[in-house]
């Protein structure tokens, strides 16, 4: 019964988990920042790229 209950405690001490999800939820909403940012952008971009490309 006590192996059993160092091994929870271990568990409950091990932080790794929670910083490895923390990364992934920053990746996530970093992701999707930049998501919006390029749909927003995305538009104005080809105009200005098509009008250089027109120009040369």
């Amino acid at each position: 019964m006590t192996l059993f209950r160092n091994e929870q405690r271990a568990l409950l001490a091990d932080r790794r988990a929670v910083t490895a999800l923390e990364y992934g939820i920053i990746a996530g909403v970093l992701g999707l920042v930049l998501i919006g940012i390029f749909t927003s952008f995305g538009s104005s971009l080809t105009t200005l790229f098509n009008g250089i490309g027109a120009s040369i």
